[in-house]
Parts: C-alpha cells; structure tokens; sequence
C-alpha cells in the first residue's frame, strides 16, 4: 500500500519539480533521468554488471576497501558505481578511477526514470554503501529478482526515532533488501524493532575503517608537509563548526603561550567559511588560507576540501569538529588512523560506539572549553605520550578490520544461492 503511494507521490512531485530540477541538476542531467550514452549502454549490455550506489564523498570512500574485495576476486566481474553528489563524482575519480568499469549519477526515484534505468543497466547486484534508501528502486529490483544488499548500514538514533513512529512502512521498504550488513550491534537492535526478520540482518563491522587504513597506507603524506613547511608542533582542528573555530583558537593561543613554536591548521566543514574563518583568526597570529602564498604562518585556514585526511597524518594533536555543537560529530577514526591523539566535544552520536571506545583505550579525551582542549594538546605534546597513544591506535584498529571482507563474502553467498 505505501510503495503504491509512494510512487504516485513521487510521479507526482517530478512533474512539478522539473523546472527546477533542470536548473539545479545540470550535471549528469540525463543520467539522473535514466539516459545514458552510447559508451555506457555498450559496456553494460550483457553484462549484469554489480550496481554499487555511494552516495557521496565519503560513502565512496567507505566503498574503496569493499571494491578492492571484489577485485581480488574477480578482475574482470563488471562494477558500475553511481552518486549523487558532484563531489562524490570528483572523490570516484581520485580513488576509483581504474578499478570500477563505469560512475554514472543515480537514476530519480520516479516509476518511468527507474525502470528505464534498469532496462538499460540490468544489473546482477544491486549494493547500496551505508543508509541510502530509495522505495521505487528497491522495489522494481524486486519485482525483477534482483538481489539488494545494504553493506555498512547505520541507524542513527534521530533517523531512527523517525523511523519507529512509522514502522509499518519502514518494515515493508526495508525488507525489500536480501540482505542489510549493519556497522554496530545498535544499529542491529534497532532493525529487530522496526520488524525487519533476524535473518535479514548481519553485524559485519565498520567498512569504515578497513577504508581509512588503505587511505592511510597510500596517503601522500611528503607532499602534505611541502605545503605545511617545517615547524612543529601542529595542531589541528578538523571539519569545525560554527561556534567551534572561535574554542579551538582560543586553546592554540592558550597553547603558544608555553610552545611559541606551535602553529594551528583549522579546516573549516564548509570551506566557503574559510574567509570568515581568516578574519577570526588574525586577533591570534599570522593567518593565511592554503590556497595563497603560505609564508611564516603560524595558523593555516583550509579553504578547499580532499586534503583533511592526509592533514591528519602530519599533526601532532587533533580536534574533532562538529562535537561542540549538536551535529552528531566527524570521523574521529581519520586522525586515530595516523595515531594522532584525538580531542572532541560531547556531540559525538554519529560516532558513539568508537569514541566511548577510544575515549576507554585513552586514545581520545572529552573537551568542553578551550582550557580543556589547551591542557590536552598540552599534554600530547609530550612525544612519550603520544608514542603510547600511537600504540594503543594500532590495538584498537586491529579489533575492527576486516568488515569489507566480511560483506563481500556473504554478498556473494547470496549471489551463488539465487540471491533470495
């Protein structure tokens, strides 16, 4: 009954929509309405490619590691890879390129749209990178015996408040997966109370991290420090906030006042603040954005994005954006990865089950004001503190590899058993 209405609705709001639409979406216009060149239809056709749907930057990002499964496998199983997002796209071509056969923009969620892209696509597979749920696709797949699968699933506990006040519909659209692999035991929990069966669900781990420590592994770190230049120590302040820059640079002015040679790298969550940013920074010492001359700084405003994680890998202590303000946190595993200290604020719900874990290995500390943060970076700064630390990264990390692995495997379990 929903799925009915669903697809009615949607029709419905894309013929209203379209003006819009055209303007906003002008790149991969045709491919998000299931139009696809010439190239691309004769490279699918055939073939029943695997279908993995990564919405945007990091869920392409979550998929490196779970292509890299496959490919072990299988060089020449045909992959296709869609997103939504530009920068997504921009993310597939700095880590994909070469080892998926094609990216293309994920098709509407409208009947006639789907259905077209399906007829041209004809998938084997359909597998879906963390909580991207789209009713129509999944229900036309089903229709045509096309096994879906959900790998590194997450259920924050927002989506999840919304999901139970209609779990009836939740129930119908989320059993339209084969199979949903889930990051957390939570996430798990949450599943069974929305009615979805037990043998529908699997906890596989964090796809997440086998990602981070293959990022980490290739990560251009000399090339970081050539625009950083020398001095030490660096602190850094990742993916902040509004509300967040003004605590972080009150603690590195807090922190100077004892290692004078400190500077600060503060990386904006939305670089079109960096100039805001700037003109806060410049009341506690010379600022410059990395995009001008980078000469005698001592704070460092990033104004673009795709440089935060190898950033990561030459800073000697970390704050975790997004955490001092409700926002559910960043990824405090980017920085661990490199065994760097790591700092946050008590808004850490995207995050909860590895900072309570981090926050127990010692690995990450709880802050609330810029003296707290200052007496940590203080702290950290000791090179036999952060040597322990980096020893206790490697314990932690070692306990949650091999998620990627995992999905792959029962993925193609399924596959070989019909899919159902």
């Amino acid at each position: 009954m929903f799925l009915n209405f669903y697809r009615f609705s949607m029709d419905l709001l894309y013929a209203a929509s379209f003006p819009y639409l055209a303007r906003r979406y002008r790149e991969g216009f045709d491919e998000r309405r299931g139009f696809y060149s010439k190239e691309f239809q004769d490279m699918v056709q055939g073939e029943r490619p695997l279908w993995i749907h990564a919405v945007s930057v990091g869920e392409v990002q979550s998929s490196l590691p779970f292509i890299s499964e496959i490919r072990k496998e299988d060089p020449l199983k045909p992959v296709i890879l869609s997103t939504i997002t530009p920068t997504g796209k921009k993310m597939f071509d700095r880590l994909l390129n070469g080892k998926v056969d094609a990216h293309f923009y994920y098709p509407w969620d409208v009947s006639r749209i789907v259905n077209r892209a399906l007829n041209t696509i004809q998938p084997e597979a359909y597998i879906t990178l963390e909580t991207e749920i789209w009713p129509t696709l999944l229900s036309e797949l089903s229709k045509r015996g096309v096994p879906c699968f959900m790998v590194n699933g997450r259920f924050s506990d927002k989506s999840f408040e919304k999901m139970e006040r209609f779990r009836f519909i939740w129930r119908e659209v989320l059993c339209l997966y084969t199979l949903i692999m889930v990051r957390e035991r939570e996430d798990e929990t949450k599943l069974l109370k929305l009615g979805v069966p037990r043998d529908k669900i699997v906890h596989t781990g964090d796809c997440k991290v086998d990602a981070l420590l293959e990022r980490r592994d290739h990560a251009r770190l000399e090339e970081v420090r050539k625009l950083t230049g020398p001095g030490k120590p660096i602190f850094l302040g990742g993916s902040t906030h509004n509300g967040e820059d003004q605590v972080v640079l009150q603690a590195f002015d807090r922190v100077r006042r004892k290692i004078p040679s400190a500077r600060l790298i503060l990386v904006p969550r939305h670089p079109e603040r960096a100039g805001a940013v700037r003109e806060l920074a410049e009341k506690y010492g010379r600022s410059c954005l990395l995009s001008g001359p980078l000469q005698d700084w001592s704070i460092l405003i990033v104004d673009r994005i795709g440089v935060l994680f190898e950033l990561y890998g030459i800073c000697d202590g970390a704050f975790i954006g997004g955490s001092l303000v409700p926002k559910g946190g960043q990824n405090l595993m980017e920085a661990a990865a490199f065994g760097v200290p790591v700092t946050h604020g008590p808004h850490m719900e995207d995050f909860a089950e590895a900072s309570k874990r981090m926050g127990e290995l010692g690995i990450s500390s709880l802050v609330t004001k810029p003296d707290d943060l200052s007496e940590e970076w203080l702290r950290t700064s000791d090179p036999g503190v952060r040597e322990k630390i980096s020893s206790r990264c490697i314990d932690f990390f070692s306990e949650l590899g091999g998620a990627a692995s995992s999905s792959w495997k029962l993925i193609r379990e399924h596959m070989d058993k019909g899919g159902k």
